[in-house]
């Protein structure tokens, strides 16, 4: 059995990976928090951490536990504020990209705002670290684009968005009802560096057509503000608000994209990140 003490000192040692810091955040001598962890490890007959260097990571099997023992402080932290009758008001952080806070999930975060008071905390990350926040606790929710929900973790669909293409009102393809592959021939255009998900899937729909890279960018307000410039046209999501002077037409060449809300599985809801979840899904 895991000692509660045990596991809420691990929980404080692993957000500072450093055991006088984490024993005086703790009120406790560093020997006695280097026992607490010793014995939680030899309890669980596994490693919780190794030494990197002059310094200490978590093993995988303590990044897990991390997780947990986040999630459980949590949910110890509510059970108290319940039983003297009182809102616990926990902080909830979510993850998201800069484009899904921009110009997916306001109305969402508009009604979590209306109807809870936890305070909410949010980390601009891309997908990859999206999945890790909420893997290791340090997001209980986050939003990103995925074909599939890993199996590790529970999601809903919040939304399906087509890829567009942008280009200055002027440009010829401003006057097609739809851009197909064979329309950019020729074209210059503003993409992301090389090795991003986006400039891949370009790649491969533009494979035999013969374009050019304008100039790239990362993140959809620097993209559009260069085919602005008329730098280029560009490859965007569908959801995205085009600036003054900028159309969008639909691009036929990219299949859509999902947009997942993701929990650790088997994590609960409660409080705030309840009230978050409810009022992300409504956005679908």
């Amino acid at each position: 059995m895991i000692r509660t003490d045990h596991l809420d000192a691990f929980a404080v040692f692993a957000r500072h990976l450093n055991f006088t810091h984490a024993a005086k955040a703790l009120h406790l001598s560093q020997p006695a928090l280097h026992a607490q962890v010793n014995q939680l490890a030899e309890d669980l007959g596994v490693p919780l951490y190794r030494r990197v260097g002059r310094g200490l990571e978590l093993t995988a099997e303590g990044e897990r536990l991390a997780a947990f023992a986040r999630q459980q402080r949590r949910v110890h932290a509510a059970m108290r504020a319940e039983l003297v009758g009182r809102s616990a008001a926990l902080p909830v952080t979510l993850a998201a990209g800069e484009g899904a806070y921009l110009y997916l999930l306001g109305p969402g975060l508009q009604r979590f705002r209306d109807t809870c008071d936890s305070p909410l905390q949010l980390l601009t990350l891309d997908r990859a670290g999206c999945l890790e926040a909420v893997r290791l606790g340090r997001a209980q929710l986050a939003v990103t684009a995925l074909d599939r929900v890993p199996r590790d973790l529970t999601g809903v669909r919040v939304a399906r968005i087509g890829a567009a293409i942008a280009a200055p009102a002027d440009h010829p393809l401003a006057g097609l009802k739809a851009v197909h592959p064979a329309d950019l021939e020729g074209a210059r255009l503003v993409v992301p560096p090389e090795g991003a998900p986006l400039r891949a899937a370009v790649e491969r729909a533009l494979a035999g057509v013969d374009w050019t890279v304008a100039v790239e960018a990362r993140g959809w307000p620097l993209t559009l503000r260069f085919a602005a410039l008329g730098l280029g046209v560009a490859v965007v999501n569908g959801f995205v608000s085009p600036p003054e002077g900028v159309v969008l037409r639909p691009f036929v060449g990219l299949p859509t994209v999902d947009y997942q809300l993701l929990r650790r599985r088997g994590a609960e809801l409660f409080g705030g990140t309840q009230a978050l979840w409810e009022a992300l899904r409504a956005t679908a």
